[in-house]
């Protein structure tokens, strides 16, 4: 059977958090249309993209917001993270103060977000290696105290940019999957303010998740 755009087993929403202007808008242009552009600006309120990817046979969705990092939008962007059952923390390998407001990141998503969203922790444009100013043994150190992933990445050069979001949608799928085979009814539960859409239930695990492929991008 061919399968439309439309047609997918999971629907998993991923938020990106962090300051303005740490390269979040051309991260998410970069995963889902394989863009970059050198004069995007600032994010006013959210953006929102969409990709395709394989996972164990199934068919991920990811539906991944683009929150905006100023003050002023703050109280628009609250609501976006409602549903979202992973975020990716993003800050600025070269900019000292987005990685000291990481902590201020941290409290806003624990505060808004489900208690059981899977993070990720980001230190975006490593192409700028003359410029960094934070380690990347300060950002694993982070990371690990904080007990959530940790990845650098370029939207520049496309480092590790898949890599990043497709280890999260993979960590999500595999968390889904168990609690789906382990629950009686088989459908997921990541908190009650999910929004996950299951199209097939009781899957079976494996490991193999190298089979990956795009069908679908754009933004709205």
């Amino acid at each position: 059977m061919i399968r439309t755009v439309d047609d997918y087993d999971y629907l998993f929403k991923i938020i990106l958090i962090g300051d303005s202007g740490v390269g979040k808008s051309n991260m998410l242009s970069r995963y889902t249309r394989k863009e970059f552009n050198l004069e995007s600006k600032t994010t006013i309120g959210v953006e929102f993209a969409q990709k395709n990817i394989v996972i164990d046979g199934k068919t991920v969705k990811a539906q991944i917001w683009d929150t905006a990092g100023q003050e002023r939008y703050r109280a628009i962007t609250t609501a976006y993270y409602r549903g979202a059952v992973g975020a990716l923390l993003v800050y600025d390998i070269c900019k000292e103060s987005s990685f000291q407001n990481l902590d201020k990141w941290l409290r806003e998503l624990r505060d808004h977000a489900d208690p059981q969203i899977v993070v990720m922790l980001i230190g975006n444009k490593t192409d700028l290696k003359h410029l960094r100013a934070i380690k990347t043994e300060d950002g694993a150190k982070y990371a690990q105290q904080h007990k959530i992933a940790f990845i650098e990445t370029s939207a520049y050069d496309a480092s590790n940019i898949d890599s990043a979001f497709e280890r999260i949608l993979n960590e999500i799928y595999q968390i889904t999957v168990r609690v789906g085979a382990g629950g009686g009814s088989g459908r997921p539960s990541i908190g009650p303010s999910r929004r996950i859409d299951i199209r097939e239930e009781n899957v079976v695990v494996t490991n193999d998740n190298q089979n990956k492929k795009k069908t679908d991008s754009g933004c709205c």
